[in-house]
């Protein structure tokens, strides 16, 4: 048994299609075709705080003009995204920076399996990018009040932080503002549902994000 079969969250797996309406295969497609012809310089990849980035002003004030794709789906867990990466969603493009932000719907996974989730992702990137940088982000805390998940991505942070020490083509940005309060509590003015951002929210998050990309491909070589 390889590494990837006995982590279920490293294995690539297409999302199973329990609505049956087709749309989570239908939107890889989509980004497969969308990027054939395109060059874009930064690459955001995951789940659907990725995904809903693009619906706000943050994304065309600051990442549009980098000239960047977004290739989100919402419900996303590290095992689907290392599937469609590995099924053609880097096949025709060559970016400086991808964005990596996933992990937090790995539900029944512990925080070493989503590690290495997030790894074996890392690993597919370099492997079909060995000139890009990888940016890593740090999962949220999520839910109104303490819970085991805040627990678990928390311990995902600081495994993965430990496993990108050692990396030149890695890294990892903690994006989180600081969204629990002194009780304990997250604001639905920040996680409007305990887990997806306000507007506000993504302006905390994102800026962070652009000055870190905006270093990083101020010092790509490729």
């Amino acid at each position: 048994m390889s590494s990837g079969d006995s982590n279920p969250a490293a294995t690539p797996t297409p999302c199973d299609d329990i609505h049956g309406d087709g749309r989570w295969i239908s939107l890889h497609n989509r980004f497969v075709s969308d990027s054939k012809g395109k060059e874009p310089d930064v690459l955001f990849v995951g789940d659907s705080l990725v995904q809903l980035m693009h619906e706000f002003e943050v994304w065309r004030n600051l990442f549009s003009p980098l000239h960047s794709l977004n290739f989100g789906i919402g419900g996303d867990a590290t095992q689907h995204v290392l599937w469609r990466l590995t099924n053609g969603e880097l096949d025709h493009i060559c970016p400086k920076v991808v964005v990596l932000w996933v992990g937090t719907n790995n539900h029944g996974h512990t925080p070493e399996q989503i590690c290495g989730g997030i790894m074996a992702i890392v690993n597919v990137i370099n492997k079909h990018l060995p000139q890009t940088h990888v940016l890593v982000l740090g999962v949220l805390p999520r839910g109104k009040s303490p819970n085991p998940l805040r627990e678990r991505n928390a311990r995902v942070n600081t495994l993965v932080q430990a496993e990108l020490a050692s990396l030149s083509y890695a890294s990892l940005l903690d994006v989180d503002p600081g969204f629990v309060q002194s009780d304990g509590s997250i604001s639905h003015q920040d996680l409007y549902d305990y887990l997806h951002l306000t507007a506000q929210a993504y302006q905390k998050v994102c800026q962070p994000i652009y000055t870190r990309i905006k270093a990083l491909l101020e010092t790509h070589t490729p």
